[in-house]
Formats: C-alpha cells, sequence, structure tokens
C-alpha cells in the first residue's frame, strides 16, 4: 500500500528561529499520524530544523526545494548533493514549476537533478503539470508525457521510491485549483504513463501527490480519491494549524 504524504513547499519564507517555532508548534500534533509529513524548507532552515528534530520523530521529515546535479563545482549559489546528505535530508523537490518558469530550467536539467538525488540516497519529488495556456490548447497530457520521458533512463530499483507531484500551473498561488475529479483523472493518466514507460509494478508503488492552491478546506475532496496519495502544499503549509489540520484529515482518508 502507498503511504499518504502531506509536503508542505515554504518556497522563500521562514528564518531558521522562524522554522523551529513552527517545528515546536506541530511535531507533537503530527507524531503517531499515518500520514508522512515532509517540512521543505529554505536551505538555510534545514540545519536548525535538523537539530531541533533529531532522528527520532518518525512523523516528519524534511526536504529541500532544489539542487544541483554535480557533488562539487564552480557553481556560484548552488547546492550539492552531499551538502543535502550531510543535513540528513529525506525528500529534495525537484522540478518545480517555479523553477522551471522563473530559472528556465530544463527537463534534461531535471533528469540529470533526479538522477543525483537518486546516486546521493535522496528522494527525488518530481512535479510536472501543464500552464493554462497549454490546458486550453489541450495540452495537458502531452506536456506532462515530455516531462516524464526521463523515467525510462533512472534506475528501476529506484524509481518505485520516486514521488511525483502534478502541479497544474494555473492552480499555483492563484487560488484556482483543478477539481478533484480532474486532478484524479490526470493523476491516474500519469500513472499509466508510468506502466508504460517503466512497469507495473513500479506505476502501482509511485506516490502521486496533487498540488495546486491546496489548503486545509479543500485537502478532504482531494484525499477522497483513491489515485491521489497525498498533497504538495505552498502558502497553506505555512501555519502551523492549518499544516496540522491537513495531515489529520489526509490520515483520516488515506490513513492505513
Amino acid at each position: 500500500m502507498r503511504n499518504p504524504m502531506v509536503a508542505g513547499n515554504w518556497k522563500m519564507h521562514k528564518t531558521g528561529e522562524e522554522a523551529r517555532e513552527f517545528l515546536s508548534a506541530v511535531k507533537e500534533s503530527v507524531k503517531g499520524e499515518t500520514v508522512e509529513a515532509v517540512l521543505c524548507a529554505p536551505f538555510t532552515a534545514l540545519p536548525p530544523l535538523r537539530e531541533a528534530l533529531g532522528r527520532s520523530h518518525a512523523s516528519i521529515k524534511l526536504g529541500a526545494q532544489n539542487m544541483h546535479w554535480e557533488e562539487k563545482g564552480a557553481y556560484t549559489g548552488e547546492i550539492s548533493p552531499l551538502m543535502l546528505q550531510e543535513l540528513e535530508v529525506d525528500y529534495v523537490i525537484l522540478g518545480h514549476s517555479e523553477r522551471r518558469a522563473y530559472f528556465h530550467e530544463t527537463d534534461a536539467e531535471i533528469e540529470k537533478k533526479v538522477f543525483s538525488a537518486f546516486a546521493h540516497g535522496l528522494t527525488p519529488i518530481l512535479c510536472v503539470g501543464e500552464t493554462l495556456a497549454e490546458r486550453e490548447k489541450g495540452e495537458t497530457e502531452q506536456v506532462i508525457s515530455r516531462q516524464l520521458q526521463g523515467l525510462k533512463n533512472f534506475p528501476k530499483e529506484k524509481i518505485s521510491s520516486l514521488v511525483i507531484a502534478y502541479e497544474p500551473v494555473w492552480a499555483i498561488g492563484t487560488g484556482k485549483t483543478a477539481s478533484a475529479e480532474e486532478a484524479a483523472r490526470v493523476i491516474g493518466w500519469i500513472r499509466r504513463q508510468i506502466f508504460t514507460l517503466v512497469s507495473e509494478e513500479v506505476s502501482r508503488e509511485v506516490r502521486i501527490l496533487y498540488g495546486g492552491s491546496v489548503n486545509a478546506e479543500n485537502i478532504d475532496q482531494f484525499m477522497a480519491e483513491e489515485e491521489i496519495d497525498g498533497a504538495l502544499v505552498g502558502g497553506a503549509s505555512l501555519k502551523p494549524e492549518s499544516f496540522v489540520k491537513m495531515v489529520e484529515i489526509a490520515g483520516r482518508r488515506k490513513g492505513r
């Protein structure tokens, strides 16, 4: 059975001290939940979070928001997989729509990052999704198919641990969301693509999240869909009470 996940993507929010305060407010509330709660924090907030969390709190995992594919080199401002390893980071978001749009990351670059994450014991959260213009042209499946092509090049024994987040770009930070039925339809289609590119077994094991203006008020409708294994949450993950509520709702819907 696929373990459900609620991952908070804090983006460029929270100092180290603010991150500590957040963790202090939520860690007892999510302890024992059957949902995997992940905090994807800015790089500067990861060390204080790891220090405060230790390795004993199995219900909360740490994630980075990006990384370079090289271990070291003349890449000013970048973070390497070795640096994330040292921080004992569990997950790393790769291919987020903001990285693709604002920093012009290509599918080829994202593929190298995913391969590097696997090679260094980090679990990628690979983001895929279409823009509003692509959606209106009926190109959703075409765009996501292109974004998933790298799967056939990854080590097959690693792919089952991959987490995919379907995040329609037009629904991120806009207050708009895909309907639960539409999100489930696309996620089901993604799973069938994994079947084709990799194997039936892997397609059953890969967790696929929905991301796009998910919050404590609407997460229940998404978690009610069998195909959706959790959520990648932006702004609504910044408030402790909201994050805890989303984890609790996901646990009621998806808890094993």
